[in-house]
C-alpha cells in the first residue's frame, strides 16, 4: 500500500489523510516521544524517567540498564612464564582472580611430578614439595569455565654438592650386626635437614635410630642385632637438601639390604680360645694368639667390615714403624679401621695358638701359607664368616674399641646411642 506525500514546503495536509491514519503514523513513532505525549510534559528528559511507572527515578528504567561485562580469570605463575634459573628452594605456586581454580598439573623433563593443595578459597595452589634443580617444569592450570593456561620455567643448578656413600652394598646379604653406615662427601652443618631425608625401614619391622659420628658419618642400628633374615631398605631423599650453606645433596634412590644367619664370635684372650655360634648354638672352637702386652687387643663389640683371602700387613701404616711387613697375610677380616684384624697366622709355630699371646694387637688363627689349605682354623673360620658378622673380643687388657673405629657403634648403650641423633 503507498502513502500519500506531504510536502515539505506547504506543510498542508494532502488528500486521503484520516485521523486513524495520522495516529497509525504516530504508532510507528518510538517509545520515548510516546512517554512524552502521555506525561504532558514539555521537558523530553523528564518524559524518559516518568513514563510508564516501571522507571527508577534518575537512573532510568531497569530493563534499559545495561549489565556490567562478567571478567575474566586470570591466572599468575610463581616462578613466572619463562624463567630461568629459578629458585629450587621455595614451592610452586598459582594463583587466579576473578575465578576459582580448577585443575593444575606441574611436570618436569625427568618425568617427576608435584603434587599441591588448593586453599579454601580455591584460589591458590601450591606444591606441597620444592621442584628439583636442573630441572625444566611446565605448569598447567585452569579456572573454572575458563581455557587452559601453561607456563614453563627451568630451575637453577646447585653449586656445590654432596653425596652418601652406603655401607653395605646394594642387594648384599650381611651378618646381624651390620649396620647401615653412611659417610657424606662434605661435612654437614645441618645435621637434622640431612638425616630427616634419609629413612630406614626392616622387615620385620624394628626401630631403628640414626646416630652421628663427627660430621661426615650417620649410622642407622636397632637396639640389638637384626633378626635373622631381617630386609633392609634404605631410602635417601637428598637431592637438593642444603647440608652445609651452598652445598646440595644430588642423591633420590632405594637401596634395599639382607641379614643373613646370626653368627656371633668370642675371643677370650685369657683362655685364648675363639668360641663361633651360629643361630644360638655352638659351631666351632679354634685356639687364638692375641695381642701381646705392648700391643693389645681392642676389647668390645665389632663387626667385620673388610675381607680379603690374602692381603699385604704393613706395620708402618698403623704407627708401629718398620716391626712387619707381610705380603701374604692369608684370610684377612678387618675389625677396626685402625688395623685390627681377625686373620690367618702361618710364620707362628702351631704350639703359639691357644697358649700365648704374641700379636701386634690382631687376633690370628693357625693357617697356611698361600691361604690354599681348607682344614686349618683360619681357613675354616673364614669360609664361615661375611661381613657384617660379629666379634666380641674380652680379656683383652685393653679398654673397649671407640665406637666409630669400624662398624663398632654396639658398643654404646641404646641411650647413648639415641643421643647422638639429630632428630
Amino acid at each position: 500500500m503507498g502513502v500519500s506525500h506531504i510536502s515539505n514546503r506547504s506543510g498542508k495536509q494532502q488528500g486521503g489523510w484520516s485521523r486513524r491514519g495520522i495516529l497509525g503514523v504516530l504508532g510507528a513513532v518510538p517509545a520515548v516521544a510516546l512517554t512524552g505525549c502521555g506525561s504532558g510534559s514539555a521537558d523530553a528528559s523528564e518524559n524518559t524517567t516518568t513514563g510508564t511507572g516501571t522507571g527508577t527515578g534518575a537512573s532510568g528504567s531497569a530493563s534499559a540498564k545495561a549489565s556490567p561485562a562478567a571478567k575474566e580469570p586470570v591466572i599468575s605463575f610463581s616462578p613466572a612464564d619463562g624463567t630461568r634459573k629459578a629458585a629450587f628452594t621455595g614451592p610452586v605456586e598459582v594463583t587466579v582472580t576473578d575465578g576459582t581454580l580448577a585443575s593444575v598439573t606441574v611436570t618436569g623433563n625427568d618425568g617427576s611430578t608435584l603434587a599441591g593443595s588448593l586453599d579454601a578459597a580455591g584460589t591458590t595452589w601450591t606444591s606441597t614439595a620444592h621442584p628439583y634443580s636442573g630441572t625444566k617444569y611446565t605448569v598447567t592450570a585452569r579456572a573454572q569455565g575458563a581455557e587452559a593456561r601453561t607456563a614453563t620455567f627451568t630451575t637453577r643448578a646447585p653449586g656445590e654438592t654432596f653425596v652418601g656413600y652406603f655401607t653395605p652394598e646394594a642387594n648384599s646379604t650381611s651378618g646381624v650386626g651390620m649396620p647401615v653406615s653412611i659417610n657424606f662427601s662434605h661435612a654437614v652443618s645441618d645435621k637434622a635437614a640431612v638425616q630427616k631425608a634419609i629413612t630406614v625401614t626392616a622387615e620385620p619391622a624394628v626401630e631403628i635410630v640414626g646416630h652421628w659420628f663427627g660430621d661426615t658419618r650417620l649410622d642407622f642400628r636397632p637396639r640389638t642385632y637384626w633378626a635373622a633374615g631381617t630386609t633392609i631398605t634404605l631410602a635417601l631423599r637428598l637431592k637438593d637438601v642444603e647440608g652445609t650453606d651452598g652445598v646440595y645433596g644430588t642423591q633420590s634412590k632405594d637401596v634395599t639390604f639382607h641379614i643373613g644367619r646370626a653368627q656371633i664370635s668370642t675371643v677370650d684372650l685369657r683362655t685364648k680360645k675363639m668360641t663361633v655360634e651360629r643361630g644360638g648354638t655352638p659351631l666351632a672352637t679354634y685356639p687364638v694368639t692375641g695381642g701381646d702386652a705392648d700391643h693389645t687387643t681392642w676389647s668390645g663389640i665389632m663387626v667385620i667390615s673388610e675381607r680379603f683371602r690374602e692381603t699385604r700387613m704393613e706395620s708402618s701404616t698403623v704407627g708401629l714403624g718398620d716391626e712387619y711387613d707381610i705380603s701374604d697375610v692369608p684370610h684377612a677380616q678387618r675389625l677396626t679401621t685402625s688395623g685390627t684384624f681377625i686373620h690367618g697366622n702361618y710364620w707362628a709355630a702351631s704350639s703359639v695358638f691357644g697358649s700365648r699371646n704374641t700379636s701386634h694387637g690382631c687376633v690370628g688363627l693357625h693357617d697356611a701359607k698361600g691361604a690354599d689349605d681348607p682344614s686349618v682354623a683360619g681357613s675354616a673360620f673364614y669360609a664361615s664368616s661375611m661381613l657384617g658378622d660379629v666379634v666380641v673380643v674380652k680379656n683383652s687388657g685393653e679398654r673397649t674399641v671407640d665406637p666409630a673405629n669400624g662398624l663398632n657403634g654396639w658398643n654404646l648403650s641404646w641411650a647413648d646411642w639415641r643421643a647422638g641423633s639429630a632428630l
